[in-house]
Order: C-alpha cells, then sequence, then structure tokens
C-alpha cells in the first residue's frame, strides 16, 4: 500500500490517479499509524511552506515523516519542506536534506511554469530516463544544490530538480504531470 500524506496542500489527487494508473493500490491519509505501515509513502504538495510546516508540526507529521525508513518521495513543495529552511515565510523545515530554499531572483518570470529539461542525473528514480526529455515544474522557491542533488535544472540559475538521502527522495518538477518521463521515475520509485 502506498500512503500519500494528507496536509491541506494541494494537487494530491492527481497523484493518486497516477500511482493507479500504475497498478499500485493507494491511500491519501493523515493518520500516522497508516503512514507507518505503509510500503512507500509520497510526500506531494502544492502551497505554502510556512503554513505546511505548521500543519505537519501541529499534527504530529513532522517527526512521523523524518522517523520513515520505508521510500518516501517528496513532490514540489514535499521537496522543499524536506530541506533545512525555506525564505518563503521564514520557515524551517524538515532538515532531511542539506539545502536552503531561495525565492527565484526576478531576473524572469517568476513562477518558473511549464516544461524544462533535467540534467546530471542520477539514482534509481531515473533507470532507463532519456537525458533529453523535459518533465513540468510549478515553483517560485527552489533548493540549491548540495550533496544530495541527483538531478539539476537551470531557470534564472541552477538548482536542484532532484534530491536523495538514503530512503528519502524527492522531485521539484511534478512526475504526475510529466509525461512518460514522470510515468517512469514514479514506476522505479514505487518499484524500489
Amino acid at each position: 500500500m502506498v500512503a500519500i500524506i494528507e496536509y491541506n496542500a494541494g494537487n494530491i489527487t492527481s497523484v493518486k490517479n497516477a500511482v493507479e494508473r500504475l497498478g499500485y493500490s493507494c491511500m491519501i491519509t493523515g493518520n500516522i499509524e497508516e503512514i507507518q505501515k505503509a510500503d512507500k509513502v509520497i510526500f506531494p504538495g502544492v502551497g505554502e511552506a510556512k503554513s505546511a510546516m505548521k500543519y505537519l508540526n501541529d499534527n504530529g507529521l513532522s517527526d512521523v515523516i523524518k522517523s520513515l525508513l520505508q521510500p518516501t518521495l517528496g513532490i514540489c513543495l514535499g521537496l522543499q519542506l524536506m530541506c533545512l529552511h525555506s525564505e518563503e515565510g521564514d520557515t524551517e523545515c524538515l532538515k532531511i536534506f542539506n539545502a536552503v530554499v531561495k525565492k527565484f531572483p526576478a531576473d524572469d518570470i517568476v513562477p518558473h511554469l511549464g516544461w524544462n529539461n533535467i540534467y546530471n542525473v542520477s539514482g534509481p528514480l531515473f533507470d532507463g530516463f532519456n537525458k533529453d526529455e523535459a518533465v513540468y515544474f510549478l515553483h517560485s522557491y527552489y533548493a540549491g544544490i548540495c550533496d544530495q542533488t541527483t538531478a539539476k535544472c537551470n531557470y534564472i540559475l541552477p538548482f536542484s530538480a532532484a534530491m536523495r538521502k538514503d530512503n528519502f527522495y524527492a522531485t521539484q518538477f511534478h512526475p504526475e504531470k510529466s509525461g512518460d518521463a514522470g510515468e517512469l521515475i514514479l514506476k522505479n520509485f514505487l518499484e524500489l
């Protein structure tokens, strides 16, 4: 069973639909016990860092997420909340990844919206990945490059498109909205 963490962030239904299209059963839940018992956990999200972290802290989900031992995938806001700190609302985050989340400088249109190529991909999420394929982004904040970066993207500046530490994986882009390339990445995660 795949648990998709419910924490008042948007875009959860499209993640559930993508997982079910790949033949896996999943549930959207904020129940700590269900999350801990799941084979895989997905921590998706579209939203704002400060209110999302407040919800996680108020509902005991912060400690639960950090203590998970099964493969766990953060998506978009999920990746950002797994970092050390976010400039969005001056927010202390989960401190899984050694990166700070900053707002894109206003050198171009913000948010970064649409399809973009990623490069320097590594790790099991990208098995079979065609390096010329683009994935779908929608974000105004980005995680810097660090030793846990497993894919990079350029928009105004280079940033972490994907990250990994131990059983924790994360993508800044939305695999559930990234066509065949995103489906492959989700499938690779679900097969870990």
